[in-house]
């Protein structure tokens, strides 16, 4: 990150008391880091200024918060905050601006990838919702790597986010608490199972069927299913964890009773090491409503009705696997999955809009 190369430098203690001043005195202007020589808060508002801009969409039906990053040259990067009544407090960050995946079904492709989100981009994210929470005594308590781009491929800039996260002088997330979803790419699920970090993995398998797949999304043509499940099967021998799968259920493609005994097998096949800690079901599923938008593709898309997924959830947990389906936050800001997309942030009306500078 940033941080590194300015603080190169300085005596080690000056980092600790630089993040504690970042992320958990959660300052806004380094003038307030009373600790710190005058030369070095200089050097800090120049190059590593705490102010965050943002434009911001509040929900009415979930108050959830939807924010569009406003990076320095000028692009824009999407972030939401979910808010559970359990004061869990997920924010789901973007690790691109933009995507190279092509996913047909996914809004934020649609304008290809703009670039990669450096280290600090991605904190900011999270940072801005910190400072929102701890007017009202609340932190943010989970992370999902699950926004704009594909995160597998930003790879050596998400690792050092997740750190950043998961340290204990920063924001103290525990890994179990921060998720990284992939549209499946091997090389890179390889690579990060070898790492010290060891943060939750989500698949967006979204289809079983090798032909369906290709035809939705188009890392399947590069990168079948096979060598999807032996990298999938190496991280889980490595980490002794197991894989979130995602689903996103669409009307007469991925939702028929075939289509869920290919899922069931395809989940199946991978084996719980002995490390995996019981009292959990290994074999799980997220069900995701699919969320409309217009689109010039000739395949129209279409979400699978209620009594579909319903049926689709009862027949995984008859072949043992553990399946829900996610709530949707924010669908009213655009703020879902599949709708992010930096050059489409909807205007809101005066009730939606909040003033909010952390």
């Amino acid at each position: 990150m940033e941080l590194e190369e300015i603080l190169k430098n300085e005596p080690a203690f000056r980092k600790t008391q630089v993040e504690k001043a970042i992320f958990q005195d959660l300052i806004t202007d380094w003038e307030k880091a009373t600790n710190l020589s005058k030369a070095l808060k200089e050097k800090l508002n120049k190059e590593l200024p705490l102010k965050i801009k943002a434009d911001v969409l509040v929900s009415l039906k979930s108050n959830s918060i939807k924010i569009a990053l406003l990076l320095k040259d000028g692009l824009k990067a999407e972030a939401v905050l979910m808010r559970h009544k359990s004061k869990r407090n997920t924010v789901c960050v973007s690790s691109q601006v933009g995507c190279a995946m092509g996913c047909i079904f996914c809004l934020t492709g649609k304008g290809g990838l703009k670039r990669n989100l450096t280290a600090w981009e991605i904190i900011q994210q999270v940072l801005f919702f910190e400072r929102i929470l701890k007017k009202e005594n609340e932190k943010v308590t989970n992370i999902v790597f699950m926004g704009m781009g594909e995160p597998l491929l930003n790879y050596d800039n998400v690792v050092t986010a997740v750190n950043i996260l998961n340290n204990k002088n920063c924001f103290g997330i525990s890994m179990r608490k921060i998720s990284v979803s992939t549209v499946g790419i091997p090389w890179a699920i390889k690579k990060l199972a070898k790492e010290k970090i060891k943060p939750n993995l989500a698949v967006s398998l979204h289809t079983a069927n090798q032909g369906k797949r290709a035809k939705i999304m188009p890392i399947a043509k590069n990168h079948d299913l096979i060598e999807l499940s032996r990298a999938i099967d190496f991280y889980i021998k490595e980490t002794g964890q197991r894989i979130i799968f995602e689903y996103l259920m669409l009307k007469g493609i991925n939702d028929s009773e075939k289509d869920v005994f290919d899922l069931a097998q395809f989940v199946k096949q991978f084996k719980a090491p002995a490390n995996f800690r019981q009292g959990k079901n290994f074999h799980f599923v997220n069900l995701i409503a699919y969320n409309d938008f217009k689109s010039q593709d000739a395949l129209e898309l279409k979400p699978s009705n209620r009594e579909k997924i319903l049926m689709f959830k009862e027949m995984l947990k008859e072949q043992g696997i553990d399946a829900v389906q996610r709530y949707k936050f924010g669908e009213d800001i655009k703020g879902v999955c599949g709708q992010l997309a930096y050059e489409n942030f909807i205007e809101p009306s005066p009730l939606e809009k909040l003033e909010l500078e952390p």
